[in-house]
């Protein structure tokens, strides 16, 4: 009774940790692309974004 209880708790845990890992690449992609499209975010709209900055502390400033 003992020995089965195991067998199919060890199955159970065993599925679970192979359902885990194959999960791994698809994370992977999905950190890569969300990290491309910062950059490509950030190469578009740096400059705009530098300009306003440059601009609203030359109004404050006075200069």
């Amino acid at each position: 009774m003992f020995r089965s209880l195991f067998t199919r708790l060890h199955s159970a845990l065993h599925d679970l940790d192979r359902d885990e890992r194959g999960d791994v690449p698809g994370w992977v992609l999905i950190t890569l692309m969300t990290a491309g499209l910062v950059v490509l975010i950030w190469a578009v709209a740096g400059p705009a974004l530098s300009g306003l900055f440059e601009q609203a502390i030359s109004r404050v400033s006075g200069l």
